[in-house]
């Protein structure tokens, strides 16, 4: 995976995100064509760009905290 590819596949993760969408990263990782690990890299980057992204156990899902 390309650094444009990855960036672009980061803005679509965090679009989910926001949509309130992203609850399994296995099936997220299939539809990448990357492993689970890849995607939760990814999140981690968006975190360091500094999203809050959090994840809720009551509904299963990532979510961004204001």
């Amino acid at each position: 995976m390309t650094y444009p590819e990855r960036k672009e596949k980061e803005k679509h993760l965090l679009y989910l995100i926001e949509q309130k969408r992203l609850c399994d990263l296995e099936k997220i990782a299939n539809d990448y064509g990357c492993s689970v690990r890849t995607i939760k890299r990814m999140l981690e980057n968006l975190r360091n760009e500094g999203k809050t992204i959090v994840y809720c156990r009551k509904s299963n899902k990532y979510l961004l905290k204001e």
